[in-house]
C-alpha cells in the first residue's frame, strides 16, 4: 500500500508540474484558454505505472534479486559460456555473422549501407577508445579530437598537396599517435576528473582551433570535395563508391578486434590492466607507469586517426561542427554501455547506439527520450556493461608426487 501511495504521490506531482506546458493551450485567434486535461490524465497514469515499476525494481535489486529470472542456458553469460566451451559453435556463428556482413550491401538498400557504415567507424572509434579508458582506465573526455585530426589530415593534404586516400590514410594515424603522445606527456601524473578536464580541454582547443584558423582549415565552413577512396583508378558512382566504403571499413573493424584482442593479452595489455586496477601496486610491481600511459595514448589515438580519415573519405565534407564534445561523450557511452575491457560488449554497444535511433525514426518524437531512459536503466541496474571485461584465468594443476613413501 505504501508503495502504491508513493506512486501516486509522484504522479500527481508531475501532473502539477506539467500542467502550464502541456494542459493549457492558448488561442490568439479567438484570445481564449483551451484546457487540454486528457494529456494531463495520461501522462499521470503513465508516471504511477512507471514509478511502481521503477519501486519494485529497486527492491528487488537491493535485496539482491535478479530483476528477470530466465530459464536455466538462456542469458547473455549462458550464451558466451556455450561459444567459449564449443568452438565449432563459435565459428559457426562467426561464419554466420560474416556471411550476413559481407551480403548486406547486396540485400540492403543504400541508406542500410550508409548508417551501417557510420555504425562500423563507431565501432573502430569504441575499440580505440576501449584501449586508454576500459584497459587502461584512464578516463578521457576530448578522444573526438584525434579523430578531427585524422579526418582534417586527409583533407589539408588533399587540398594543399593532392595526396590520395591511402597516402594520408597512414599518415593519418601516424600524426593522430604524435599528438597522442603529446597529450599524454602532460598528463603523466594526472588521474581521475583532473584527467577528464585536461583531455576536455584538449579536444576543444583543437577543435576552436580547426575552427578559428580559416586560412588553412577553411574554418566554420570546412573543406569540401574530398574524393573517395578509389580503387586501381576504376571510375564508381555513388552507390558503387559507397559498397567500396563498407567493405573497406568492415576491413578495417576486423584488423581493429584482431590486433586488440591480441593487444589484450599480451605483455602491455597486461600492463595497461594492472595499471587500471593500481596504479600505485603496478608502479611497485616494477611497471614502468610513464611507458604503459604513452603506451595507452598512443595505441587508442592511432585507431581513431584511421577512422577519421575514412570517414572524411565517406562524408566528402568535413567542418569543425562534426567533431564536437557530444560525439566524445557517445563514444564514451559506448565504452561504458559495452563493458569497460570487452571487445564483444564494446561492439554491441556501439551497433545498439548507432543504429537504434536510426530504426527508431517511426517514434520521431519520443526516440531520444526512449534512447535516454534506456541508458538511465542500464546505468542503474546494470553498471558494469552488456558483458563485463574477461580476465584471464590460471589454473594451477595439483602435483601427483609421492607422500609417506607411497609411489
Amino acid at each position: 500500500m505504501q508503495r502504491v501511495l508513493k506512486a501516486a504521490m509522484v504522479a500527481l506531482w508531475f501532473m502539477l508540474l506539467t500542467l502550464p506546458v502541456l494542459g493549457i493551450g492558448l488561442n490568439t485567434v479567438e484570445h481564449s484558454v483551451v484546457w487540454r486535461l486528457d494529456r494531463i490524465f495520461a501522462l499521470g497514469a503513465g508516471i504511477f505505472v512507471l514509478a511502481l515499476l521503477w519501486d519494485w525494481c529497486f527492491a528487488r535489486k537491493a535485496a539482491g534479486r535478479p530483476l528477470l529470472v530466465l530459464p536455466q542456458g538462456i542469458g547473455m553469460a549462458s550464451v558466451l559460456e556455450a561459444l567459449r566451451q564449443h568452438p565449432a559453435l563459435r565459428h559457426g556463428a562467426l561464419g554466420v555473422l560474416g556471411v550476413v556482413m559481407l551480403i548486406m550491401p547486396v540485400v540492403g538498400s543504400f541508406y542500410q549501407t550508409n548508417i551501417m557504415i557510420s555504425a562500423l567507424l563507431y565501432v573502430m572509434l569504441a575499440l580505440g577508445l576501449n584501449i586508454v579508458v576500459g584497459l587502461a582506465g584512464q578516463l578521457v573526455l576530448g578522444y573526438v579530437a584525434f579523430y578531427a585530426i585524422g579526418a582534417y589530415t586527409y583533407g589539408l593534404l588533399n587540398q594543399f598537396l593532392g595526396w590520395g586516400f591511402w597516402a594520408c590514410l597512414p599518415v593519418g594515424g601516424i600524426l593522430a599517435v604524435l599528438f597522442g603522445l603529446g597529450l599524454g606527456f602532460p598528463v603523466l601524473r594526472l588521474r581521475g576528473d583532473y584527467l577528464a578536464i585536461v583531455t576536455l580541454g584538449f579536444g576543444e582547443i583543437v577543435r576552436l582551433t580547426l575552427q578559428n584558423w580559416t586560412s588553412v582549415t577553411g574554418g566554420p565552413r570546412g573543406i569540401s570535395d574530398i574524393p573517395r577512396p578509389g580503387f586501381f583508378g576504376m571510375s564508381m558512382d555513388i552507390a558503387a563508391s559507397t559498397t567500396y566504403i563498407y567493405y573497406l571499413v568492415l576491413a578495417a573493424v576486423i584488423i581493429t578486434i584482431v590486433v586488440i584482442s591480441r593487444l589484450k593479452n599480451s605483455r602491455v595489455g597486461l600492463a595497461l590492466q594492472a595499471l587500471r586496477e593500481d596504479e600505485v601496486a603496478c608502479e611497485a610491481m616494477g611497471v614502468d607507469i610513464t611507458r604503459v600511459k604513452l603506451s595507452a595514448f598512443a595505441l587508442g589515438s592511432c585507431w581513431a586517426g584511421f577512422a577519421g580519415v575514412i570517414f572524411a573519405a565517406k562524408t566528402t565534407y568535413i567542418n569543425p561542427s562534426s567533431f564536437t564534445f557530444m560525439e566524445s561523450a557517445m563514444i564514451l557511452s559506448m565504452v561504458v554501455l559495452g563493458g569497460m575491457g570487452s571487445i564483444a560488449g564494446v561492439v554491441i554497444a556501439a551497433f545498439i547506439l548507432i543504429l537504434a535511433p536510426e530504426y527508431l525514426r517511426a517514434f520521431s518524437d519520443y526516440r531520444m527520450l526512449l534512447f535516454g531512459a534506456i541508458m538511465v536503466v542500464m546505468m542503474l541496474f546494470r553498471p558494469q556493461g552488456l558483458i563485463s571485461g574477461e580476465r584471464r584465468k590460471y589454473h594451477i594443476s595439483a602435483l601427483h608426487g609421492t607422500r609417506g613413501g607411497r609411489s
